[in-house]
């Protein structure tokens, strides 16, 4: 998610749009599947194994299963059947106990791997966490982790950082252990062989391997750490906190996650690179807090449809959707609607968000930031600050509209026959109030949406405050008709608000 007040949405216009494709003349250019220009996929490459036997026995030792215990307390409703012939039926919660919380004990379980022979653990964040069912309240009570002969240790949390998902324990080990170092994901290509090592499903010792499927891989959840290494390697439930090896036995990857329309292993698994853990394992390990760099902005990717709202290329920048008061990007002038395309001398991409470079910066460091306003490229330099904690990010988009009167035959007719299959009324203090929203001075709300628009397909809904089209205000329906005319004059198919 994108924590934000606005969400900018760009809008068809209307009408079908096509483009040809016309081939070149074939060239002299030589196919990268020719038969010749690889090494023969029959036999592996100098250095691969034939087996990952001598592998895993190497690396088996260093692995560990973690698990934890919980005192969760849960919220329950009265039962309504109590003192009737009914009430045992539907358990507890009944008048007796007026509805009172109950505490239950839970345990959940996850993998980890040693870094240092006295005993220092590297794990994922959400392992050692508390579980956070909806409408619950947890409470970690012990943390123990078995090594592979089933000894087992209580640990100690050293330190954990929730935004990238990483903690680092410590047990009190007898001798020296078992350990293995971090190697070089920065190397790591796709179609490289790699090795999962971890506790799925609660049983231990469970090797898998495959290849890496992407690097780089943004899987939409937004913040810092959306920069994963996607592989094939099986990966389930029990294996996040595990480690990922490469070839030659160096831990490039923590598992972490995986994407699983069923609940298991799809072939689509996510480790963090190593480039990006070693370092705050390293903090955390030290005792040390995690600094990541801040501006105060909402952002929203720069889409196909905004980009041509726009009359920008796609793949390149994010939109500000919105800035706070008192931040480095205020105070640098950065503008609600302003589009930045490099921090530091950085293209922003999907690749590499604008999120993720402001977050590896030094807080206090001052920062050349490159931005298109007005169609127009302008570079702003601005004082990178300290990042809040997550849930107070969070926080900054909420807000609890309660709606408008039902709507009626001709709003919706009003709708169908609007350019962009918006109805929409003056933004007035008794509006303002009736939807619960503060802080907006101008604008439209939107009182009908055409079912078969791409207003509606985009998710636009009655409701909703649009405070400017193509970032200019709006204070009326004339000016988004104006917004739509002045698009298809440019000839352009899309119209960006900002709702």
């Amino acid at each position: 998610m994108r924590y934000a007040y606005a969400i900018t949405s760009a809008l068809l216009l209307g009408g079908t749009a096509a483009t040809l494709a016309l081939q070149s003349p074939v060239t002299a250019q030589t196919a990268q599947n020719e038969p010749g220009t690889m090494q023969a996929a029959t036999a592996p490459r100098p250095g691969a194994p034939m087996s990952f036997a001598d592998l895993a026995a190497r690396l088996q030792p260093a692995v560990v299963n973690i698990s934890t215990t919980q005192r969760v307390t849960l919220n329950q409703s009265a039962n309504p059947f109590a003192g009737t012939p009914f009430g045992d039926l539907f358990g507890g919660g009944g008048q007796q106990d007026g509805g009172r919380p109950i505490t239950r004990e839970a345990q959940s379980l996850g993998s980890g791997f040693i870094i240092s022979a006295d005993g220092y653990i590297v794990t994922n964040n959400h392992v050692i966490s508390a579980d956070g069912r909806p409408g619950a309240k947890a409470v970690v009570q012990q943390i123990t982790v078995t090594l592979p002969d089933r000894t087992e240790y209580k640990a100690r949390l050293v330190g954990r950082d929730p935004a990238s998902d990483l903690a680092v324990l410590k047990i009190e080990p007898k001798g020296n252990l078992p350990f293995v170092k971090f190697g070089d994901s920065t190397r790591a290509r796709v179609g490289d062989w790699v090795i999962a090592i971890g506790n799925p499903f609660g049983l231990g010792g469970t090797l898998t391997a495959g290849v890496v499927s992407a690097l780089h891989r943004v899987t939409g959840q937004g913040g810092a750490y959306d920069r994963y290494i996607q592989t094939d390697a099986s990966i389930n439930q029990g294996n996040s906190g595990g480690p990922m090896f490469d070839i030659n036995g160096n831990v490039i990857g923590i598992n972490t996650m995986i994407f699983s329309p069923t609940g298991g292993n799809v072939g689509i698994g996510f480790a963090i690179p190593a480039e990006q853990a070693w370092p705050i394992v390293q903090q955390l390990k030290g005792g040390g807090t995690i600094s990541r760099g801040y501006l105060g902005v909402g952002i929203q990717p720069l889409d196909e449809g905004i980009a041509d709202s726009l009359g920008l290329a796609k793949n390149r920048g994010e939109l500000i959707a919105r800035v706070e008061a008192g931040e480095g990007a205020e105070k640098a002038g950065i503008r609600q609607g302003d589009i930045v395309v490099k921090v530091a001398g950085q293209d922003v991409t999907p690749d590499t968000t604008l999120s993720y470079l402001v977050a590896n910066q030094k807080v206090g460091a001052r920062v050349p930031i490159e931005l298109i306003r007005d169609g127009r490229r302008q570079t702003v330099v601005a004082i990178v600050g300290q990042r809040p904690p997550e849930d107070r990010i969070a926080a900054l988009g909420q807000q609890d509209p309660q709606g408008l009167e039902p709507e009626d035959d001709s709003t919706s007719a009003q709708a169908s026959r609007a350019s962009l299959g918006i109805a929409t009324l003056p933004l007035t203090p008794d509006v303002l109030r009736q939807l619960g929203i503060r802080g907006v001075m101008r604008g439209l709300v939107v009182n009908s949406v055409d079912p078969s628009s791409d207003a509606a397909q985009k998710g636009l809904q009655r409701g909703d405050v649009i405070l400017s089209a193509n970032f200019r205000p709006v204070v009326s329906a004339a000016d988004l008709t104006s917004a739509a005319n002045a698009a298809r004059v440019a000839g352009r198919i899309n119209v960006t608000l900002h709702v």
